[in-house]
């Protein structure tokens, strides 16, 4: 490939694989089975050129290829009052990486996809939160792909031979050992993306095991813990015993080894981690968002079940963000009615954050996400607060910052 043999866009893809690989540590290549390209968001004119350049040139992804949020809902975008040339360039972007026979999936959670990987697969994912996942959840190997090099990995079917891709490297090195918690307050959905968040701002260097979690959380839950550590910090990879495929144990999960250090979470570090995820306290809030990362369809679901029968206050706006696959069940069910009778826009292919969708003069943004708690401030320009699910919907209602008693209290 790099002797150009299987033509120009390999070629071209091959040298970026195989000038950045030694900064990964890596003198050789390995093959992979499947790909996940963050770089379809539009984000300036030079990520569209990349892309329409390799399209031009005939590039075709190697292995099966899924596409993160894309910046417009393709099929909505003229109903949430997106710019036309805006629109234009996103949707260009879009098209040439479907050129170069990447699948339409357009979600930030492609694990919830028939485009999930397996136990053990070496694939090469972007999208921080889906990093974190596929190899925190599902025990599959890759490390943190930045965009433009995602699509590069995709066209050759190889990535660096480094890092997570590696046994040696997945090992823990860093014992996290949580305190006595409230046993309510580990069912909540709340607690996952706190303890997440918390985890990546400690910096921890290498590969952290939880030790003495008590409770047996959901997918959603564990899908919140990974996208919040990867907002706070680098983490790609985070085991947790007795959970997680990789850490049956502790010991497992450090390979036997002892550990680095062991650092102790307290419910007072937890505590103090929630209110740095919230830049205001009181008031009116203008925008409640959920899908930071894409809802699942029990996600939908569980907000149709909260929100039936009532609709936002005036001057609320509400988003729900999600796949276009779940958009169309929520369609077929009803839930979909459900939640835009209560004032929702439910969006699809795209989210809050990489299309500007917020509307104009909003400063306070309600949601249960840590990802979106944590980009809120910096990319959107809005003051942030963080709640459960029941407290984003019941400020949605009364317009208001809702402060639920909670075991947080």
């Amino acid at each position: 490939m790099l002797a150009g043999e299987a033509g120009e866009a390999p070629a071209l893809a091959m040298r970026i694989v195989s000038r950045l690989a030694p900064l990964y540590g890596a003198s050789s290549l390995i093959p992979v089975t499947r790909a996940h390209i963050d770089g379809c968001i539009y984000s300036g004119d030079a990520g569209l050129a990349y892309a329409e350049r390799l399209s031009g040139l005939g590039a075709k992804v190697a292995v099966p290829t899924s596409l993160n949020v894309v910046s417009l809902d393709r099929a909505r975008w003229q109903d949430l009052g997106m710019d036309a040339d805006y629109a234009g360039r996103a949707r260009r972007i879009a098209e040439a990486y479907l050129a170069m026979g990447a699948q339409p999936t357009f979600t930030c959670a492609p694990y919830h996809t028939v485009h999930a990987p397996t136990f053990g697969e070496q694939i090469a994912w972007s999208e921080s939160n889906a990093v974190a996942y596929a190899n925190s959840v599902i025990g599959a190997r890759t490390n943190r792909y930045g965009d433009f090099l995602d699509i590069a990995c995709a066209i050759t079917g190889r990535v660096p031979a480094a890092g997570l891709h590696l046994e040696e490297q997945r090992m823990a090195s860093h014992v996290v050992h949580l305190g006595s918690m409230p046993p309510r307050l580990v069912e909540r959905d709340d607690f996952y993306p706190v303890l997440g968040y918390h985890l990546g701002a400690m910096g921890l260097p290498g590969v952290a095991v939880i030790a003495g979690l008590d409770a047996q959380p959901t997918e959603d839950q564990l899908k919140a813990l990974c996208a919040a550590a990867a907002s706070s910090g680098e983490v790609a990879l985070v085991h947790i015993a007795g959970i997680t495929p990789e850490a049956p144990t502790v010991e497992a999960a450090l390979g036997g080894r002892p550990p680095v250090a062991t650092h102790r979470v307290s419910l007072d570090d937890l505590r103090r981690t929630r209110a740095v995820l919230s830049t205001t306290t009181g008031g009116p809030v203008d925008v409640v968002a959920f899908g930071s990362p894409h809802c699942s369809l029990s996600e939908c679901r569980e907000l149709a079940a909260l929100m039936n029968g009532s609709h936002c206050a005036d001057g609320v706006t509400v988003f729900i963000s999600t796949s276009r696959a779940v958009r169309e069940i929520l369609a077929r069910t009803g839930d979909l009615a459900t939640l835009e009778e209560f004032g929702c826009r439910v969006t699809a292919d795209t989210c809050i954050v990489v299309a500007p969708l917020v509307p104009e003069g909003s400063r306070v943004l309600m949601t249960n996400s840590g990802k979106y708690a944590h980009y809120g401030p910096g990319l959107l320009g809005v003051d942030t607060v963080f709640g459960s699910t029941a407290a984003c919907v019941a400020s949605a209602i009364s317009g208001t910052i809702d402060h639920e008693a909670s075991p947080w209290d």
